[in-house]
C-alpha cells in the first residue's frame, strides 16, 4: 500500500511543482520518448534475465503491495511448530521424527501449521537440516556452518529480482539521455522551421532526460530497494529456525531452544515471552 502512496506522492510533487512554477503539465506528455524508453527498458530486461527471473521479478513487485509474507502470527506459528517437534522428538526418540520431515505435508506435526507448510523455503531447511540431525556425528558448530551456507545461498537467490530491478533503474538515466539524442536530432532536422518549433522539439527532448531520471530515483529504485528489504526481513524467518535447531542440537531442553528462536526474531514481529509461553501451552 505504502509503495502506491509514495508513487502518486512523487508523481504529484513533480506536477504539482511544475504547475506553481508556471509550466504546463501536458508538456510532458511526449509519446515518442516514453516509447523509446520504456521499450528499451523492457527490451534490456528481457536480454538481461531468464523467463524464471522475469516471472520472479512480476511477482516481487506485486509482492510490494502486501508487504513480507512473514509476521508475528507466523512467528508465533513457527515457534510452536518447532516446539511441538522438540517435544516429540525428546519424548519418542529422535528417530520417530523421520517420518514427519520425509513427508511434511502428510505430517500429522507440520498439517497443524498452514503458514509454515505455504513457506517451501523454510519447509526445506529446516527438514533437510534436521535429516542431518538424524544422521548424527555432525558436531554443533560444523552444523552452524551448514545452515549459514545453506542461508547465505537462499538469500542470494531471493536477491535476483530486486538486483535485476535496481540494474534496470540505474539504466534509466542512461536510456533516457538516448530518448533525449534522439530528439534532438529531430530538433537539428526541424532548425528551418523557426524558433518556436525548435523550442517545442527541443522540450520533448528534454522530456525523454527527465523521464529517465525519474524512473531511476523515484520509482523503479525504490521500488528494488523495498524488494530487498522485504528479502531481508523473510530471511530472518530461516534465522530463527537456525537459533532454535543449534541449540536443540547441543541439547537444550525444548522451551530453551524456542527461547533462542524467539530472541533471534525481529523486535518489530517477536512475541513477547508471555506471548511465547501461551503458545508453547497451545501446542502440547
Amino acid at each position: 500500500m505504502f509503495v502506491i502512496v509514495g508513487a502518486v506522492v512523487v508523481l504529484f510533487s513533480i506536477v504539482g511543482g511544475l504547475v506553481i512554477a508556471g509550466g504546463n503539465p501536458l508538456a510532458l506528455i511526449v509519446p515518442a520518448e516514453y516509447i523509446i524508453i520504456g521499450g528499451a527498458a523492457l527490451g534490456s530486461l528481457l536480454i538481461a534475465n531468464p523467463l524464471p527471473t522475469l516471472k520472479r521479478i512480476i511477482a516481487g513487485v506485486l509482492g510490494t503491495l502486501k508487504g513480507p509474507k512473514v509476521n508475528k502470527a507466523a512467528y508465533i506459528e513457527l515457534l510452536q511448530l518447532l516446539y511441538e517437534l522438540f517435544q516429540f522428538a525428546k519424548r519418542e526418540g529422535l528417530i520417530a521424527i523421520e517420518s514427519h520431515i520425509e513427508n511434511p505435508e502428510q505430517s500429522s506435526i507440520f498439517s497443524k501449521y498452514p503458514t509454515f507448510l505455504a513457506n517451501k523455503p523454510a519447509v526445506e531447511f529446516l527438514t533437510d537440516t534436521l535429516k542431518v540431525v538424524l544422521s548424527g556425528g555432525v558436531p554443533a558448530h560444523d552444523l552452524e556452518e551448514l545452515m549459514d551456507i545453506d542461508i547465505e545461498n537462499i538469500l542470494e537467490e531471493e536477491q535476483v529480482p530486486a538486483q535485476s530491478l535496481q540494474t534496470l533503474a540505474e539504466a534509466f538515466p542512461g536510456l533516457g539521455i538516448v530518448a533525449a539524442v534522439m530528439g534532438i536530432i529531430v530538433t537539428m532536422a526541424s532548425v528551418s522551421e523557426g524558433a518556436e518549433a525548435v523550442g517545442h522539439h527541443v522540450a520533448s527532448a528534454l522530456v525523454g532526460t527527465f523521464l529517465g531520471v525519474l524512473m531511476c530515483y523515484g520509482i523503479i529504485g525504490p521500488i528494488a530497494s523495498i524488494m530487498n528489504k522485504i528479502v531481508q526481513k523473510e530471511m530472518k524467518y530461516l534465522q530463527t529456525i537456525k537459533a532454535a535447531l543449534l541449540a536443540f542440537a547441543k541439547g537444550a531442553p525444548a522451551s530453551v531452544a524456542i527461547e533462542y528462536g524467539r530472541r533471534s526474531i525481529d523486535p518489530e514481529n517477536r512475541p513477547s515471552f508471555q506471548e511465547t509461553e501461551q503458545a508453547i501451552k497451545q501446542a502440547r
